[in-house]
């Protein structure tokens, strides 16, 4: 099944898409539905879910300033609005897809044929990286890993990575000599990779080598200078955190 949760302030048209879903798309649950921006972000925390269906414009905050809001975005998004001038800052934020209201019942079937095409291959992704990506260098105790590019397959020592930065469904790699990668693998799958090693996630679109902070800014919301000048910002929800570790180092 397919985990669905529906941001819509017009009760009419959350109860609309619910039927549609349920006539159309029976591989569709919908497991939560919030009227606003603030209610969506208590569903997806409580419910996560593989696709939202997010109105842009609700009286309490858009659906744009929804995902501003949280740490990371790890499922589907797929935008529901009357207004079509949104189309371009949608697809900035690399929605899955965009649907005019009212729904067509054939576009909602073609939409959620695409989220379980993205489902699929990540489930088979999951499946064949369970060949370690993790190498361990004989002797010295250094640890590697590899990252694949367009170009060619790399490998990479964990220490000489300073920071990772989310690119939609890229990653950026910074190196301490200066160079960087860009990796088709989304920033929570690289969190996952290098997880067992000196690496910290600050915020949504940021994971950091701890060996290379250089300092803890507290003015301007707070943020993490690294040792190649970058300002990392961090999360308001984190922050705690992120103090802690840095003042154990």
């Amino acid at each position: 099944m397919i985990k669905a949760i529906i941001i819509e302030d017009e009760k009419m048209s959350r109860e609309t898409l619910r039927h549609l879903l349920e006539k159309y798309c029976p591989e569709v649950e919908v497991v939560a539905e919030a009227d606003g921006y603030r209610k969506g972000l208590e569903e997806i925390r409580k419910h996560p879910p593989d696709v939202i269906f997010l109105d842009i414009q609700m009286p309490d905050g858009s659906g744009f300033r929804l995902l501003e809001e949280l740490d990371e975005v790890d499922f589907e998004i797929i935008f529901t609005t009357a207004f079509d001038q949104f189309a371009i800052k949608a697809i900035k934020y690399s929605a899955l897809d965009y649907l005019l209201k009212p729904i067509i019942p054939q576009e909602l079937t073609e939409a959620i044929k695409r989220v379980e095409k993205k489902k699929a291959e990540n489930v088979k992704k999951r499946n064949l990286e369970t060949i370690p990506e993790n190498l361990r260098t004989q002797g010295e105790g250094s640890q590697k890993i590899i990252l694949s590019t367009s170009e060619m397959i790399h490998v990479i020592n964990v220490e000489d990575i300073i920071r990772c930065e989310s690119d939609n469904y890229y990653t950026y790699f910074y190196f301490v000599d200066g160079r960087k990668l860009l990796v088709s693998k989304t920033l929570k799958e690289n969190e996952e990779l290098l997880s067992q090693h000196s690496f910290i996630r600050p915020h949504k679109s940021h994971l950091i080598n701890i060996k290379y902070i250089k300092s803890f800014i507290r003015h301007d919301g707070g943020y993490i200078l690294m040792t190649d000048g970058t300002r990392v910002p961090v999360s308001r929800r984190k922050k705690d955190k992120i103090m802690e570790i840095i003042f154990n180092l």
